[in-house]
């Protein structure tokens, strides 16, 4: 990402950012070629993949806004959804939930997103496709303005700094990243990459695996990364389960970043919050003994359930001597919606938890 193409930042929008497409519903037709889903896994399917239709992308987020709502595991995807730290989302209205259902619960045929880019010139609206099993999502699909400038850094830069997380292959991080060498650090939901780029920046030593389901986010984040000269950033589309579960070697990760993740803060949603401990568990597979991994968080409810599953699984030991939250590192930047949060009289509590 050496040669700066200078990408616009125009607010123009060039196109909306395709949400993934849904799946389809337990009555409801199935696109041709693909095979219905007749079993229901785990919140986190760690029994393995089920030869589901519809997509599965996603990560905790860290930019505002809601779309459609899940629709998964037999739950309906209501439009008074919120998004990120609880605010609400726009919704889609009747006809429009994730996995084949409506928002308010009924049945519809499946609607197949359009795709924004030909196939491997750019991001895609369903990455893992078929290879989806049916879960509990911790994501909200939505559909977002790309601007002129954004659309451009995906179409040049996708190709060589992005892959889609499609569930379909292992992934070679040295090659990824052109170093075997380079230690590589996971962040899940970058919102639109302004603190990734930083901290990617502040260190280059280090390579930063970035998965989201953001298309405008991705593009920004790539436009950053090019203006600034970066070499060691990598941009996954995708849902970060499937990442971890079946796309990382073993101990390939030096660690994990999860930034301002949805808290989903009412209390019927809360087992849709990222971090419980079926996310951990496959989060130890991929992490190296000694990985540093790094939350935070401005909902304190979500503060202490992080710290309460944190400190009772047998891979991570806090670092803190007392046990309880940690200062912000240094590395970590004030984000804009760090600010707006604590405008609101937010308190942000950091985690660091290593690896044992």
């Amino acid at each position: 990402m050496s040669e700066s193409n200078h990408f616009s930042q125009s607010d123009e929008p060039a196109h909306d950012a395709p949400g993934p497409a849904p799946g389809p519903s337990d009555g409801g037709s199935v696109p041709e070629g693909r095979v219905p889903d007749r079993s229901v896994s785990g919140d986190f399917g760690s029994g393995g993949p089920a030869p589901g239709a519809g997509s599965a992308t996603g990560s905790g987020e860290s930019a505002p806004g809601a779309g459609s709502a899940p629709g998964t595991g037999g739950e309906p995807g209501p439009d008074d959804e919120q998004g990120q730290d609880g605010r609400p989302g726009p919704g889609t209205g009747p006809g429009q939930g994730h996995g084949g259902r409506t928002g308010h619960g009924g049945e519809q045929a499946p609607r197949m997103m359009a795709r924004m880019f030909p196939p491997g010139a750019g991001p895609s609206p369903d990455p893992a496709g078929s290879h989806h099993e049916r879960r509990i999502r911790s994501f909200q699909p939505r559909r977002s303005r790309v601007t002129k400038g954004q659309r451009l850094a995906l179409e040049q830069l996708w190709p060589r700094w992005g892959f889609d997380v499609d569930g379909l292959r292992t992934l070679d991080l040295g090659a990824l990243f052109d170093d075997p060498e380079l230690p590589v650090v996971l962040e899940i939901g970058f919102g639109m990459g302004e603190a990734t780029a930083r901290m990617a920046a502040a260190d280059p030593a280090t390579g930063v695996l970035a998965v989201d389901v953001h298309t405008p986010g991705q593009g920004n984040l790539l436009r950053l990364a090019d203006e600034q000269g970066l070499t060691n950033v990598r941009v996954g589309n995708g849902d970060a389960i499937i990442l971890l579960r079946e796309m990382l070697p073993p101990d390939s990760l030096s660690g994990l970043r999860l930034y301002f993740p949805d808290p989903w803060p009412k209390a019927r949603h809360h087992k849709r919050r990222l971090l419980q401990p079926e996310f951990l568990d496959l989060a130890a597979r991929p992490l190296r003994p000694g990985a540093l991994v790094h939350c935070a968080t401005d909902w304190e409810n979500y503060a202490e359930q992080m710290l309460d599953v944190l400190s009772a699984h047998p891979a991570y030991e806090n670092t803190q001597p007392d046990g309880g939250f940690a200062p912000r590192p240094e590395n970590r930047p004030l984000t804009r919606f760090e600010g707006q949060g604590l405008d609101k009289g937010h308190k942000v509590r950091d985690l660091l938890f290593r690896r044992r």
